[in-house]
C-alpha cells in the first residue's frame, strides 16, 4: 500500500488546538474558556508580559462589575477598553468565548448584555499592546478591541474614518457620556458633544483641520496612528504626518502611555512611571482643546458644562463646573451637570408679588453664556441695561459689554464660561430675593383665621397695657429701640464688602465666621508657613469644597488694608499649572486670611523625606514643573514675584503629583518695605542664598540658590542638611553633592539608586544644573528661564565651578 503524504495544512489544523493550549499562559484564551464577575480577585486573561489584563473591574456600587482591559500592573487598576453597556453586569455575571458568537457577557439568569458577535472564532488573544483579538482558523481577526475603543487609544492603535471614541459619564459612571472623538469621512478629526440618548452631533469645539486643501495641495486625514513610540498624529491620504502635539513624551521603555477623552470633554495623553510602586501616578503630557470652556460654543446644547453653568478653567487644563449664586445643581451628585434657579421667577409669579424689590443682581465680570439671547440694545448705558433686566419678567440674565451693548438672556442658558478676552464684560445676574414669593394676604388660603386674628389682638393688647403703663417705660422702650437700630446698622457697615480687584478675578471674599465655621474653628492644622499657619477646612461653593486656610501673621495684619489687597491682587491673577489656586480671602478688621486650593497628596517634603526612594522619573517631573512654577512667578506673571522660601515644606503635590509652588506672592512686598538696617532675613535654614547675610540687593537669584538647594534633595531624596542620621562628611548636602561630582561617585550621591543611575545622562546634568543655582555669587547663578532650559536639555549645561570661591564650608 502506497504512503500518502498528508497536505502540510493538515498538520496546521491538528497542531492549532494543541498550540493554543499550549499557549493560554502567553495570552491565548481556548474557545469555551470564561470568566466569572465574583470579587476583585476574580481571575482574568493576561498579555504575555503580564501588563494588560482582561475580565471583570468590580465598580464602586456593590455587587457590579464592569467587563473591561486593565494595566494589570499599576495600583490604581487603570480601565483603558469596557463593553459599553445599558447597566454594569451585576455579581455573577460571565463572558465566556463561543464559536459561533465570540465573547458573550450574560447575566447571572443567563439572559445576554452584550456580544462581539462574530461566527468561526478558533481563539481569542490578550496582546501585549493591550489589544484583545478574536481569530479564525486562518488567521484572520475577527474582532479586535483596538477596532472598537471604548474612550481610550493606546500605543499601536490606529483609528480609521469613522472611528470614535466617546466619553463615559463620569470618573466613576461608565455609562455612554456626551463627549465624542471622530475621525470623520473628511479626514478632519473632531471633538464634540452629542445630543443623548442619540448620536446626534452638535458643532465641534476642536478641528484639526486636515481635510482637503481647497487648492488640492493637500490630502483629507485617513487614520489617527498613535504610534509605538507613542506620538500621536494624523496620517494624510499622501503619508503626510500632521501632529497633534510637538510635546516630548519619553520612552515606552520607562513609561506607560494612553491617550483618553475623559468625561469632561478633554482629549488628553498621560504617562505614568514602568516602575510602579504606591505613588505612581498617570501625569498628563498634552491635551487638546487648549481652553475647552473658551472653545465650546454650539448653539445647540449646554457646552462642556451643564444649562445655566458656568465653566472655570482649571490649572490641569480640564474645565470646572459652578452654578451661580441662586443656583444648584439639578443633580448634586453631578458637579459637571445642569444648575437649577432655587426660586420661582415668571411673570404670573412676579404679579402675585407685592412690592418692587423683588430682586438683586449678582454681577460676575468676564462671564457669558453667549447663546439664549431674546433681545439686543445699542447703544445703551450699563444703568438702562441693569433696569431694562431688572422691569422685564423674562429676563433671567443681562450682558453688558463693549461700552454700549446689551444683551437680554432667559433661561436656561447654555455655553456659561469664564472668558478674558470678553475685556471687563460684566453679567448680571437675577437672584430672586429671600429665595422665595411672598403673596398677597387675599390671595392666600387662610383655613384657620379665628387664632390668627385672636394672637393678633392678644398681641395688640400686651403692647397696649405696656405702652399706657407709665411715661418711664415709653422712654426706656424708645431708647432701646433706638440703641438697637444704632448697632444693626453699625454692624451693617463694618460687614467686609467684597473689593472690586476681587469680583474682577472670580475671587470670593469670605467672612471670618465662614471661615470660623469651615474650619470648624481652626481645629485641623495642615502646616505653618513663612507668614501663618495653615488650616484645612470645607466650604460650600456650589458643591462641598476642601480648602486650604492660612490665618496671616501680626506681620501681615500690621499692613495696611491697600497693601493687603494689591497682595490679593497680584496673587489671584496668576494663573499656572505649578502654582497653588487662591479661591479667596477674608479682610475683616485684624482678621487676614487667605483660602487656597486643598491639595490631596500633601508636600513634598513627606514625599521625600519617608523610607522608600520615590520613582525617579516622578522626581524629575516634580523638578521640572517647580521650575516652570518659579520661572513663570520671576518672568511670566503680569507683576514679578520673589518667593523668598522655596523649600520642600512649601511645594504641594496635586491628585496627579504635579509639582505646586505655594506661599507665593506675599514675601516681596515685605521685604520691599524693610530698611536695610533691620533685614529680618526670610527663608529657612539651608535654603537661605548667601546675599541675604551680605547686605546685597535681593533679586530672583535667591529663589534660585534655593531651587538647586532643593533640586539636589529631590536627586537625593533626603534632607539638605542631616546631623543626626547621616556622618558628618555627607551631613550637607550641597558640599557632599560637590565633592561626589568633582570624583566622578555619583552612584553614592544618590545612594545606589537604580532607576537614576539607569538614567545617568539626565542624573548628571541635574546635578551639574543644581551646582550652578547653589554658586555664592549670585550673578554666577542662571535665571530660572536658563536653568528650566538646561533641565530640560534645550541648551547645553556647562561644567560648573566650586560653588564656594569665598568660602568653603567644613
Amino acid at each position: 500500500m502506497a504512503f500518502v503524504h498528508p497536505h502540510p495544512f493538515v498538520f496546521l489544523l491538528i497542531l492549532l488546538p494543541i498550540s493554543a493550549v499550549a499557549q493560554n499562559d502567553a495570552g491565548y484564551v481556548n474557545v469555551g474558556s470564561s470568566l466569572t464577575a465574583t470579587d476583585e480577585n476574580s481571575t482574568s486573561w493576561l498579555s504575555p508580559s503580564g501588563d494588560f489584563a482582561f475580565g471583570f473591574s468590580p465598580l464602586n456600587q456593590k455587587d457590579l462589575f464592569l467587563l473591561s482591559i486593565w494595566f494589570a500592573k499599576i495600583p490604581d487598576k487603570t480601565v483603558v477598553w469596557y463593553a459599553i453597556l445599558d447597566n454594569p453586569a451585576p455579581r455573577g455575571s460571565k463572558v465566556e468565548l463561543i464559536t459561533e458568537r465570540g465573547l458573550v457577557l450574560t447575566g447571572p439568569q443567563g439572559n445576554e448584555l452584550w456580544s462581539t458577535n462574530t461566527t468561526g472564532t478558533l481563539y481569542g488573544a490578550m496582546n501585549n499592546t493591550g489589544n484583545f483579538v478574536l481569530e479564525d482558523s486562518n488567521f484572520n481577526k475577527l474582532w479586535e478591541s483596538f477596532k472598537n475603543p471604548s474612550d481610550t487609544v493606546l500605543p499601536a492603535q490606529i483609528m480609521e474614518r469613522g472611528g470614535v471614541l466617546s466619553s463615559r459619564q463620569s470618573e466613576t459612571n461608565f455609562s455612554k457620556g456626551r463627549f465624542q472623538l471622530q475621525l470623520g469621512d473628511d479626514g478632519n478629526l473632531v471633538l464634540h458633544t452629542i445630543n443623548l440618548p442619540t448620536d446626534n452631533p452638535n458643532e465641534a469645539y476642536y478641528e484639526s483641520q486636515t481635510t482637503a486643501g481647497d487648492s488640492g495641495t493637500s490630502s483629507p486625514g485617513e487614520q489617527l496612528v498613535f504610534n509605538e513610540s507613542a506620538y500621536m498624529y494624523i496620517r494624510r491620504e499622501n503619508n503626510q504626518m500632521v501632529a497633534l502635539s510637538q510635546a516630548r513624551v519619553g520612552s515606552t521603555a520607562d513609561f506607560y502611555f494612553r491617550a483618553t477623552l475623559n468625561f469632561d470633554g478633554v482629549f488628553t495623553q498621560y504617562s505614568h512611571p514602568r516602575t510602579s510602586n504606591a505613588n505612581g501616578s498617570w501625569n498628563p503630557i498634552w491635551s487638546v482643546p487648549d481652553n475647552i470652556c473658551v472653545a465650546s460654543n454650539a448653539k445647540i446644547g449646554s457646552g462642556t458644562c451643564g444649562f445655566n453653568s458656568i465653566c472655570i478653567l482649571k490649572p490641569d487644563r480640564r474645565p470646572l463646573c459652578t452654578c451661580p449664586k441662586g443656583y444648584s445643581f439639578l443633580d448634586p451628585n453631578d458637579p459637571y451637570g445642569t444648575c437649577k434657579p432655587d426660586f420661582i421667577q415668571g411673570c404670573e409669579e412676579d404679579e402675585l408679588s407685592p412690592g418692587t424689590d423683588l430682586y438683586s443682581f449678582e454681577v460676575l465680570t468676564n462671564t457669558d453664556w453667549p447663546f439664549s439671547d431674546y433681545a439686543y440694545m445699542k447703544p445703551y448705558t450699563e444703568d438702562q441695561c441693569r433696569k431694562s433686566c431688572m422691569e422685564d419678567c423674562m429676563c433671567a440674565v443681562a450682558i453688558f459689554r463693549l461700552g454700549d451693548s446689551c444683551w437680554k438672556k432667559k433661561l436656561p442658558l447654555s455655553n456659561g464660561k469664564v472668558d478674558s478676552s470678553l475685556n471687563g464684560g460684566k453679567a448680571f445676574i437675577k437672584i430672586r430675593n429671600n429665595y422665595s414669593i411672598t403673596l398677597p394676604d387675599d390671595r392666600l388660603p387662610n383655613p384657620n383665621p379665628k387664632p390668627e386674628n385672636k394672637n393678633q389682638n392678644n398681641l395688640i393688647l400686651m403692647w397696649s397695657m405696656l405702652l399706657g403703663g407709665s411715661v418711664l417705660v415709653n422712654i426706656i422702650l424708645i431708647v432701646a429701640i433706638c440703641l438697637g437700630v444704632f448697632f444693626i446698622h453699625h454692624k451693617r457697615l463694618k460687614r467686609p464688602i467684597p473689593n472690586v480687584d476681587a469680583v474682577e478675578m472670580n475671587l470670593r471674599c469670605f467672612t471670618y465666621k465662614e471661615l470660623v465655621e469651615a474650619t470648624d474653628v481652626f481645629k485641623e492644622e495642615l502646616g505653618r508657613g513663612a507668614f501663618g499657619i495653615v488650616y484645612k477646612g470645607a466650604i460650600q461653593m456650589s458643591s462641598n469644597v476642601l480648602v486650604a486656610v492660612k490665618k496671616l501673621d501680626s506681620l501681615f495684619q500690621e499692613n495696611s488694608d491697600k497693601e493687603f489687597k494689591t497682595e490679593v491682587t497680584v496673587i489671584g491673577q496668576t494663573h499656572h499649572k505649578n502654582l497653588v489656586r487662591l479661591l479667596g480671602f477674608c479682610d475683616e478688621g485684624l482678621h487676614r486670611l487667605l483660602v487656597y486650593e486643598f491639595l490631596s497628596n500633601g508636600s513634598l517634603a513627606s514625599f521625600l523625606y519617608r523610607d522608600s526612594k520615590p520613582s525617579w522619573n516622578l522626581r524629575v517631573q516634580i523638578a521640572v514643573g517647580i521650575a516652570r512654577g518659579l520661572l513663570y512667578l520671576h518672568e511670566e506673571c503680569s507683576t514679578q514675584i520673589i518667593h523668598c522660601d522655596i523649600k520642600p515644606q512649601n511645594i504641594l503635590l496635586d491628585d496627579y503629583y504635579n509639582a505646586r509652588i505655594s506661599d507665593f506672592g506675599l514675601a516681596k512686598r515685605l521685604i520691599m518695605n524693610q530698611s536695610k538696617t533691620h533685614t529680618n532675613i526670610r527663608g529657612t535654614k539651608g535654603y537661605v542664598a548667601p546675599e541675604w547675610f551680605r547686605n546685597m540687593p535681593i533679586t530672583t537669584k535667591v529663589d534660585v540658590y534655593s531651587y538647586g538647594v532643593m533640586l539636589l534633595e529631590i536627586i537625593c531624596s533626603r534632607r539638605s542638611v542631616d546631623l543626626e542620621t547621616i556622618g558628618e562628611q555627607q551631613a550637607i548636602l550641597t558640599d557632599w553633592a560637590y565633592d561626589c561630582y568633582q570624583e566622578g561617585r555619583l552612584d553614592s550621591l544618590v545612594e545606589y539608586d537604580v532607576e537614576a543611575l539607569d538614567d545617568r545622562r539626565k542624573l548628571v546634568r541635574f546635578v551639574m544644573v543644581a551646582i550652578w543655582c547653589i554658586q555664592e555669587d549670585p550673578f554666577l547663578r542662571p535665571n530660572m528661564r536658563r536653568a528650566t532650559q538646561m533641565l530640560e536639555g534645550v541648551v547645553e549645561v556647562p561644567v560648573p565651578p566650586s560653588p564656594y570661591p569665598y568660602s568653603k564650608t567644613s
